[in-house]
């Protein structure tokens, strides 16, 4: 029977469904017909399949070829079913045998001469091959993030011809090598670096603990920026879970993938002139965006006002939600968002409001107009609005280093795991439900809450967020209650609330 079946995976988001890819082979002139909702280049796999399968030695069936890629209403991208479509191919004409494809999956993009380049998401892949029981054979390019995958039976092959060298049984394919142990948990910049400013590092802290967004707000130059980039080496290490997540992510963007430190938590810092596209994935075939590649890691905005007031609006959901999903006519592809926002801006036009060191000359509108380019709904999912003053030259240039990340992460590590113990999720995911319940206060705390929320004219979602980081203050002090003065920290970080920046 000239019939073969091959099993594949597309790409769905972050997701990889399950493609049937069924060749026949019929008498007639010979064509070669691709269906099964084939775009452009998994159209242009005919060309590339036949060029493969003669340079590799093998014969390219004189039929009329018909190969299905099924479900047919599930849109198909990419060179990935090249590989599976030439076995078909050989399996349909009796130069493989058809019991060697049982229990294997198969992806890959030929070149012209039957050498196999890697594709984009192999790891989700994996990951639904491993869910599913079988073998999954990718080119060698893709093996150090398949290595990942703890329990995944996956080879790897260089060449066309190895690959039916395997599924016949001639010679076997190796498995991949996974990336040297250790290196995937290298030291990045270290807090120590950080001279004074002891209540933008004591935010930092408090950010790191609850998983809180955080704005940083001073002149240019006061280390804004500084602060930002060592959020990350003082966050808890990422679990093999939320590793292999953040991974996946990456994996499906060429270039952003690193095997060697996909146990390091992501750090993305976009330019200002980022789109709403850029920032929270989309485009016509979906594609994540910097939200979702900073999954488990730390999204950095600097400049929050110069970012265009559509691409800052749409982070709101994603912030909310943990995830983004994008809708097209023919698709809709869901990708995880759960980040940290670290945000940093200037006090006015110039940056030197209140500035000792300069003039600034900006008029009370100015000010105004320029902090309304950040709108009140996407401040208010932002938890702690920290200053960042300019030091005198004499406090910088007598000030000790500051304490390193090491010892910070060693109370974080400490704050997050009782915060997990507890409820199961950090802080600043405490579900409002619960927030009384976790968050209670003694009569002392209630009235300074109901006080301050009426001077700040904090709203509902205001004064849940103030209670969450007071929780995350009491956790660093290992106090099972929240305090006054835990509770008083935590309103002191609400310094661009609009009624007070007014």
């Amino acid at each position: 029977m000239s019939y073969a079946v091959v099993l594949a995976r597309a790409a769905a988001g972050i997701e990889a469904p399950e493609v049937t890819v069924e060749v026949h082979l019929a008498g007639g002139l010979p064509a070669f017909t691709l269906v099964g909702l084939p775009e452009t280049a998994v159209r242009e796999s005919r060309d590339r399949v036949r060029a493969a399968l003669l340079q590799s030695g093998f014969e390219f069936p004189a039929r009329r070829i018909t190969v299905n890629l099924a479900p047919a209403d599930l849109p198909k991208e990419g060179g990935r079913f090249d590989l599976p479509i030439a076995v078909g191919l050989l399996a349909a004409s009796g130069q493989l045998p058809r019991a060697a494809l049982e229990g294997v999956e198969l992806l890959g993009e030929l070149a012209l001469d039957g050498a196999l380049r890697p594709v984009r998401g192999a790891l989700p892949a994996v990951l639904a091959a491993r869910a599913a029981g079988r073998a999954l054979l990718l080119p060698e390019g893709n093996g150090p993030e398949a290595a990942l995958v703890p329990g995944a039976h996956v080879r790897v092959a260089d060449h066309l011809a190895a690959v039916v060298a395997h599924l016949c049984g001639s010679s076997a394919l190796p498995a991949p090598e996974a990336p040297p142990a250790g290196h995937d948990e290298e030291a990045g910049p270290d807090l120590a670096d950080v001279r004074g400013q002891p209540q933008a590092r004591r935010a930092l802290e408090v950010a790191a603990a609850g998983g809180h967004g955080l704005l940083l707000i001073g002149p240019p130059g006061t280390g804004k920026t500084l602060l930002a980039s060592r959020l990350p080496g003082i966050l808890p290490p990422l679990s093999v879970e939320e590793a292999l997540e953040t991974a996946a992510v990456a994996s499906l963007v060429a270039g952003t993938f690193d095997p060697a430190a996909w146990r390091r938590r992501p750090f993305r810092a976009p330019h200002h002139t980022a789109s709403a596209v850029a920032l929270v994935g989309g485009g016509p075939s979906p594609r994540p965006g910097e939200v979702s590649l900073a999954h488990h890691g730390v999204l950095f905005l600097d400049e929050l006002p110069e970012f265009g007031r559509h691409a800052l609006e749409s982070l709101r959901e994603p912030l909310e939600a943990g995830r983004v999903v994008v809708a097209r006519a023919a698709r809709r592809a869901v990708f995880p968002a759960r980040f940290q926002l670290v945000a940093a801006m200037n006090p006015c036009p110039c940056g030197h409001l209140d500035d000792p060191a300069g003039s600034c000359r900006c008029s009370p509108e100015a000010v105004r107009r320029y902090r309304a380019r950040v709108s009140g709904p996407l401040l208010d999912r932002i938890d702690l609005h920290v200053a960042v003053p300019r030091l005198p030259a004499h406090v910088l240039a007598e000030a000790s280093p500051g304490e390193p990340s090491a010892a910070v992460r060693e109370r974080v590590a400490a704050a997050r795991a009782c915060a997990l113990a507890r409820q199961g999720v950090p802080n600043a995911s405490l579900p409002a439900a619960q927030v009384e319940t976790v968050c209670a206060l003694d009569r002392a705390g209630r009235a300074l809450l109901a006080a301050a929320s009426e001077r700040l004219g904090l709203s509902a979602r205001g004064w849940h967020r103030v209670l969450r980081v007071a929780r995350t203050i009491a956790d660093l002090a290992g106090r099972e209650r929240v305090a006054v003065a835990d509770l008083s920290e935590a309103l002191s970080y609400r310094q661009l609330d609009r009624p007070a920046a007014a």
